[in-house]
């Protein structure tokens, strides 16, 4: 999203500078310094609208104009203001078609404002939907008039024509306002650069309950492209009576009596401060850290929090890519760790969306540039990772509740783990484990997870085929959809043990039901020629016998099925079960195999 306004800073400004300065009487005198051939002239600036009230001039900004720095997340913006009651109001404004003159046009908006916070927000609302920003005069700005007459008739200017506009009819209207001048982090910007030589950008101070206002009518209609040579009307809320705290953060007046802030940043402040684009803000996000555009990573790695109101999902790339960090969900924000695979500079993008929006509309609102000084190896993540990792607040609301491991990694010695979880009422679940270099097929990995129901609690048992970095991808459904299984979240799983080895477990079918369990034997690999101990909870059945070579029936005890079988003289041992005692018909619900000698 690139903003619209900004004067490439590189290019020298060809007209003159004015500086203001303010006198006792609170008249404002305006010295014009003009190129070294003419002298400098002193004037006063009054004016006079036709028919309408004189506007006093306006007095400097003083003590009770001034914010708190940094921002207080009060507000977004500098006063109350009531978007609904602003509804009519806006589109009437948005309907009025009169350009023949400046007056005319402020005196058809003044028809339905009554106060002069709804008087000034009709201008607004007329300027951002009918004013385009011209590109083609940004690149040739000597054939360019900002008079207000003239970014009338064209419908078209630059910054400095919508700042002249909106001061012109807030004259007209009887409102005290100031164009501004400054520096802006606008179309061009680059993360940490710095600033210097003429100001880039125009906006306006708005007199309004005996305090001053900020506002950029410029960047309240819409967005150039990264080319710089298409505008689309886009209207941004954001820039409407900013809070000046927020207003700071793109916004560098030349003037700094004009940051409305109590203390007031240096540019150098201003330069490494990073770049919150109006969306952060307009999402209910309320702080980031670090809170310096450019981060250096600490033995290659690098952390990112964003803090926030309500449930919002967040996203990261860095280069364009998810795969090199750990980003979790808080409840109140997100924690992102990178660990860049290669040295230099990359791009870091944070995006988030409002947990009630459609999928796809994640909205760009952070940037960093992360330099990398080392790589971190072992922090290279499985290609199958999804971000964001580990439970959270979303996977609550997904049934999966009081996770035994709350952290996005689970660290195994052994290869061994067990992760427990509460379901929600009526949730089919199911599990797959992937890792990169790995050459078992995805059946047999998924045999290294067991699934243990005991009333609304399930555990996954899990066995590491060997050493490495592992994902583990839990999915659910509605037991009463008849549908797939929606992928919910995923953890990783890291074990360094290069002894680990664990067989699969054994096979089940599918009369092998919810709420049967294995206490043993668990590994699905049986040794050869020994006698072995079987132990399983089972409901329901009449008879369990356990086929080998012979036939071996279990006997039932306190709800456990137990008994011995030999494994002497085959390769395959199946577990079957007699529904009814009046069947003759047995199920397969296990099978094990049995290791060759």
């Amino acid at each position: 999203f690139v903003q619209a306004g900004q004067r490439v800073s590189r290019e020298p400004c060809k007209q003159t500078q004015a500086l203001t300065s303010y006198s006792n009487e609170g008249t404002q005198v305006t010295v014009e310094v003009h190129p070294k051939d003419t002298a400098p002239q002193l004037f006063k600036k009054l004016s006079f609208g036709k028919g309408f009230q004189r506007t006093e001039a306006p007095r400097p900004p003083g003590g009770k104009d001034l914010h708190a720095y940094p921002w207080d997340k009060s507000s977004l913006k500098s006063m109350p203001v009531d978007l609904q009651q602003f509804e009519k109001l806006d589109a009437y404004a948005l309907k009025v078609n009169v350009t023949n003159s400046v007056e005319e046009l402020v005196k058809a908006l003044l028809k339905q404002a009554r106060t002069d916070l709804e008087k000034v927000r009709a201008i607004w609302m007329w300027i951002c939907h009918h004013i385009e920003y011209d590109v083609v005069g940004y690149h040739n700005k000597s054939q360019l008039s900002t008079k207000a007459s003239d970014v009338l008739q064209a419908g078209k200017s630059i910054c400095e024509g919508y700042a002249e506009l909106f001061e012109r009819m807030c004259s007209i209207a009887g409102i005290q306002c100031m164009k501004l001048s400054g520096y802006s982090k606008g179309y061009g910007y680059k993360l940490g650069q710095t600033f210097t030589g003429d100001s880039d950008h125009t906006w306006n101070a708005v007199y309004l309950d005996g305090r001053w206002h900020l506002l950029d009518s410029t960047w309240g209609s819409g967005a150039v492209d990264d080319s710089f040579t298409k505008f689309t009307f886009r209207y941004n809320e954001f820039y409407f009576l900013t809070h000046p705290a927020l207003f700071i953060n793109n916004h560098f007046p030349d003037n700094s009596n004009w940051q409305l802030l109590k203390p007031t940043l240096t540019l150098k402040d201003f330069e490494k401060n990073m770049l919150h684009n109006s969306n952060f803000y307009m999402m209910g996000l309320l702080t980031a850290h670090p809170q310096t555009a450019v981060i250096q990573t600490v033995n290659g790695k690098a952390s990112v929090s964003v803090d926030c109101r309500s449930a919002t999902l967040f996203t990261f790339k860095l280069k364009g890519t998810d795969e090199h960090g750990l980003m979790t969900l808080k409840k109140h924000g997100m924690k992102l760790d990178i660990y860049p695979q290669k040295t230099g500079n990359h791009k870091l993008q944070i995006f988030a969306k409002p947990s009630k929006a459609p999928d796809e509309v994640y909205s760009c609102v952070l940037e960093y540039v992360v330099e990398c000084k080392s790589v971190d190896k072992a922090m290279r993540f499985p290609k199958d990772l999804h971000q964001p990792v580990g439970p959270s607040w979303f996977t609550e609301r997904q049934g999966f509740l009081r996770p035994s491991h709350p952290n996005p990694v689970i660290h195994t010695n052994d290869g061994r783990c067990s992760l427990t979880f509460t379901l929600g009422k009526d949730i089919s679940v199911f599990a797959s484990l992937h890792c990169d270099d790995s050459s078992l097929t995805e059946d047999v990995r998924r045999r290294h997870i067991m699934q243990i129901h005991r009333g609304n609690q399930i555990e996954f048992k899990i066995h590491l085929p060997h050493a490495g970095n592992f994902v583990l991808k839990i999915y659910a459904k509605k037991k009463s959809d008849p549908g797939n299984y929606d992928y919910i979240f995923n953890y990783l799983i890291t074990c360094l043990n290069t002894e680990v080895k664990w067989p699969a477990f054994p096979q089940s079918y599918t009369k092998w039901l919810e709420g049967y369990e294995i206490l043993e034997p668990l590994s699905g690999l049986l040794p050869a020629n020994r006698n072995v101990q079987f132990k399983l909870k089972m409901h329901g059945i009449a008879k369990v016998l356990v086929q080998a070579e012979n036939t071996y029936p279990l006997t039932q005890s306190r709800g456990y099925w137990e008994g011995t079988c030999n494994t002497s003289g085959c390769r395959e041992v199946f577990v079957m079960v007699h529904e009814n005692a009046n069947h003759s018909f047995y199920s397969h619900v296990l099978k094990y195999e049995v290791e060759t000698q």
